[in-house]
């Protein structure tokens, strides 16, 4: 069996990711020895997996773990969700040296990060990610929230996590299409800085989202250490990590118009496509990359276009995201492949031929 990989997370409060298989025993030995009581949220789909995670945490009888399970995807992150945690919480009388360990997909984890953050004003919170999304991007990085009515992430709080675990045993039973879908974060990362994932991808699509590949763990491994270099250098978004947003400004206005019922991939496959149209128009990106995007995002069965009657609601949300400012719509565009830059407020008729070009 190959050894687990091990990325440094750097920064104020620096932790681990480790990316392997069958890592659940890593989980009690992050937590510190003083933890007396761990709360385990988790999604209804993975009750066995919590409660072997139980077994494994109470080993010695020194701490009690409660189980929280919570509604799957986007459902779970609602502020009635999170208070149902520290409803838990409260009446176990956790203190500020006991923990939270969230497993589940990045709905889940964003959910446990943020109710561990908001506890107490902060407890310790370990992250056991089953999805490709979460493993490469909601469980790295410290950012939790929840969603609102306005919005997706509008509430939340920047909490970095004890450790993170990242267990690939967990992928071998999700649906392809789930699978697919949150390789989109994948495809970014490939974009904004490493080339030799969309070099793997263009190499071999069909076995690159086969989590027994050496090439799929390669592109997973790859995908972490970007965003691990990302927010050790930049925790709170103040400058570089804002290229992570690639492809999430229109992607989560999407997001919005679906009532979230898209998958978070699909969403910011299309938005990658608009943003590389956008650069394109705007005169900083090539055609040639352009073409790159569609044909690496459509070789992996991931969505490059979105309905031509959806634009009016499209910007007014975008006009409402955190990731504007002070009114200004703010888009991360490529000047070139692994070359992220900024283009603020954009012309509305820039944006709405950007969109023309992928509306179907």
């Amino acid at each position: 069996m190959t050894a687990p990989t091990t990325i440094a997370v750097a920064g104020d409060a620096p932790y681990e990711v480790v990316v392997g298989r069958d890592l659940l025993d890593r989980v009690g030995e992050a937590l510190a020895a003083s933890v007396r009581k761990v709360l385990v949220v988790h999604a209804p789909t993975l009750a066995r997996e919590a409660e072997s995670l139980r077994e494994r945490l109470q080993s010695g009888g020194t701490r009690e773990v409660l189980l929280a399970e919570i509604p799957d995807a986007e459902a779970g992150k609602r502020i009635e969700v999170a208070a149902f945690c520290w409803q838990v919480m409260g009446k176990a009388d956790f203190t500020r040296s006991d923990a939270v360990v969230g497993i589940g997909g990045g709905a889940v984890t964003d959910l446990a990060g943020f109710v561990a953050a908001t506890w107490l004003r902060g407890v310790q919170v370990v992250l056991v990610p089953t999805t490709v999304l979460a493993m490469v991007d909601a469980a790295v990085g410290g950012k939790t929230g929840v969603n609102t009515a306005e919005g997706k992430n509008l509430v939340g709080a920047f909490w970095a996590p004890r450790a993170v675990a990242c267990d690939l045993a967990f992928l071998d039973t999700l649906p392809h299409n789930e699978a697919v879908a949150g390789f989109a974060e994948v495809v970014k990362a490939g974009f904004i800085w490493s080339p030799e994932i969309l070099d793997r991808i263009e190499a071999e699509p069909d076995a690159i989202v086969d989590p027994a590949s050496a090439s799929f763990r390669r592109c997973m491994e790859l995908a972490v250490e970007m965003k691990a270099h990302v927010v050790g250098e930049d925790f709170r978004e103040a400058g570089l990590r804002e290229i992570l947003n690639y492809g999430h400004t229109l992607g989560h206005a999407i997001e919005h118009s679906e009532r979230y019922r898209w998958r978070h991939g699909a969403a910011v496959s299309v938005g990658m496509m608009y943003a590389a149209e956008l650069s394109r128009l705007a005169g900083r990106l090539s055609d040639e990359v352009v073409a790159r995007h569609r044909s690496v995002l459509t070789s992996l069965g991931l969505p490059t276009s979105y309905r031509a009657g959806a634009w009016p609601q499209l910007l007014a949300t975008m006009q409402r995201d955190k990731k504007s400012r002070a009114g200004m719509l703010r888009f991360i565009v490529l000047a070139d492949v692994a070359r992220p830059t900024v283009l603020q407020a954009p012309d509305e008729s820039l944006l709405f031929a950007a969109y023309q070009e992928i509306a179907e």
